[in-house]
């Protein structure tokens, strides 16, 4: 069962710090281990550049945030008296701010582990090694179509989206998330490597690194497709074709979830890709996972532990906030299931959780509920996660429905606004989304504090400069199709305010002003509609949708 937050997907998840489970003798499994303190490591606090890249110091800097014991490494003393234990138990990686290490090896091992006196406790992580879910090899990207979407051609299907949240605006100020650095935890990412509308990440070096803690290797373009989706929503630039929240951003691609399993390991990759995040100085972390319910034989959640204080993804979210970072992770899938909560990490303290709400700003049915189990109002803010537009590993442009995209497109933009807002902490970047957001004066636990939007955020904290919005309001007006140029499949309207939930009529004209097709359309909720052609030939096309008195045109080519 899969786990990330995917409205076609279960979301699952991992159980808090259980005792290990029981487990058949001379079985290799993956164990957290708790050690009892940092007594006698070699780093120290005041040479932080010992563990910590001087982009992750001056983050901290930046923000007023000390360097703190639970920064330091696991004293390599005590990894090296866990590795020379009898059964040659192997260690997977060790965790800072948990003061623990990962190891894989069998039952009568860890017994002898856990009688050390550096040792404090355990917990077992899953049943075993789970081999990569094999996929078919990525395709190359197809040629550039050119779509028109209202006046920002560019954009292609991802400018509702962008639209709704101020990202074009703020891509029109010029804020693309230029050196900001933006990490992506997923579940694999086949084809990013070759997908045209990416490759500006790799001829740019936007790429800084790749980890596949899963695998414990740096192989990403592998497993399963979901982090592909959600890294497109951000970093596709594609001109005429679909352009992202943050395409001038820098990526760190990190797989963390096996797509063939459900145990805590997950969750125990998803906190050593944070504390690689922190360490290689990231600014935001996209997570669009979720951990609820777990295969047995590890026990699962209860909404009562969702209080921002159980789950290791959440406790491993916390910690990134304390260091400087800005988590957004997805809220869930959930709300119109028995569990109806929001999942881990989403209740973590001090970072953003997303909501989903369609184009025109109406909750998904399927969209997470707060608060979290301690009363905390969640979700933080939402973002467009019905019908959103996202990129497959063949680059092929597709809509899909989940939190799971909401999270990376909500992303961008708070990428973009830190980048207009640099002396802001992460904590400040949140508060000013927050307040300023389309429920800010009445928070709920649907959608949280609202939509955000980078023009409202800006100008409350630039009233003496304030950007205009002007892009903003001539879209609203327009008529918008795609695919153009089209071929022989279905042609998309992308309605303008006034034409939406009216009935409609459209013709079809040719370039002599014939008309070689002509429909009524009923009343239909949402911005989008679809518009199955005749087949035309080749040639220059204008197409024309009325409602009442009111008309709108657009012109296309047929090939």
């Amino acid at each position: 069962m899969s786990k990330w937050l995917l409205l076609t997907l279960v979301v699952a998840g991992v159980n808090g710090l259980a005792a290990p489970q029981a487990q058949a003798q001379g079985q290799v499994r993956r164990h957290l281990v708790y050690l009892r303190d940092k007594t006698g490591t070699p780093y120290s606090v005041t040479q932080p550049q010992a563990f910590l890249s001087a982009r992750s110091v001056a983050r901290r800097t930046r923000q007023g945030i000390a360097v703190l014991p639970r920064d330091l490494p696991v004293n390599p003393a005590y990894v090296t008296q866990i590795s020379s234990v009898a059964g040659s138990p192997r260690i997977v990686y060790t965790s800072r701010w948990f003061n623990a290490v990962v190891v894989s090896c069998d039952s009568a091992t860890l017994g002898r582990i856990q009688a050390l006196p550096i040792v404090r406790t355990a917990t077992t992580l899953n049943r075993g090694y789970q081999a990569p879910v094999p996929h078919p090899s990525p395709v190359q990207a197809p040629p550039l179509v050119n779509r028109t979407l209202a006046t920002r051609a560019q954009y292609g299907p991802a400018y509702r989206q962008n639209l709704q949240i101020g990202v074009t605006a703020m891509h029109d100020a010029g804020f693309r998330g230029d050196g900001m650095h933006i990490a992506v935890f997923d579940a694999g990412f086949p084809g990013v490597d070759q997908i045209a509308a990416l490759q500006p990440v790799y001829l740019e070096n936007r790429l800084a690194a790749t980890r596949n803690f899963v695998d414990g290797n740096k192989s990403v373009y592998t497993r399963d497709n979901h982090g592909t989706n959600c890294v497109s929503a951000i970093a596709a630039s594609q001109s005429g074709f679909y352009i992202g929240s943050a395409p001038k951003a820098t990526f760190h691609l990190c797989i963390t979830e096996d797509a063939g399993s459900e145990h805590p390991i997950e969750e125990a990759n998803w906190l050593a890709a944070a504390e690689y995040a922190d360490s290689a100085g990231v600014d935001v972390i996209s997570s669009s996972l979720g951990y609820t319910t777990f295969d047995a034989p590890s026990p699962s959640y209860s909404y009562a532990d969702m209080n921002g204080r159980t789950a290791i993804s959440t406790r491993a979210a916390t910690f990134a906030a304390r260091v400087g970072m800005l988590v957004v992770s997805a809220a869930g899938n959930e709300g119109d299931d028995p569990w109806h909560y929001i999942s881990a990490p989403a209740d973590a303290d001090s970072i953003v959780s997303v909501a989903a709400v369609d184009s025109l700003g109406n909750r998904a049915y399927f969209s997470s509920y707060g608060p979290s189990s301690d009363g905390r109002t969640k979700p933080t803010l939402a973002a467009m996660g019905l019908a959103a537009a996202v990129l497959g590993p063949n680059g092929a442009a597709f809509r899909g429905s989940g939190t799971s995209y909401a999270c990376p497109i909500l992303a961008g933009m708070v990428a973009g606004f830190w980048q207009a807002n640099p002396t802001l902490t992460a904590q400040q970047v949140i508060v000013a989304l927050r307040s300023t957001a389309s429920q800010a004066n009445n928070p709920d636990n649907e959608l949280g504090y609202g939509i955000p939007n980078f023009v409202t955020a800006y100008n409350a904290l630039h009233p003496n400069a304030p950007l205009a919005a002007k892009a903003e309001a001539s879209a609203a007006e327009t008529l918008g199709l795609y695919p153009n140029p089209s071929g022989d499949g279905p042609l998309t309207l992308v309605l303008p305010a006034v034409l939406q939930g009216r009935p409609l009529r459209v013709r079809v004209l040719d370039a002599r002003g014939a008309v070689v097709q002509q429909e009524q359309l009923p009343a239909t909720r949402g911005a989008e509609v679809s518009l199955r052609t005749a087949r035309l030939a080749r040639g220059v096309y204008t197409c024309e949708v009325s409602a009442g008195t009111t008309l709108k045109t657009v012109k296309f080519t047929q090939q």
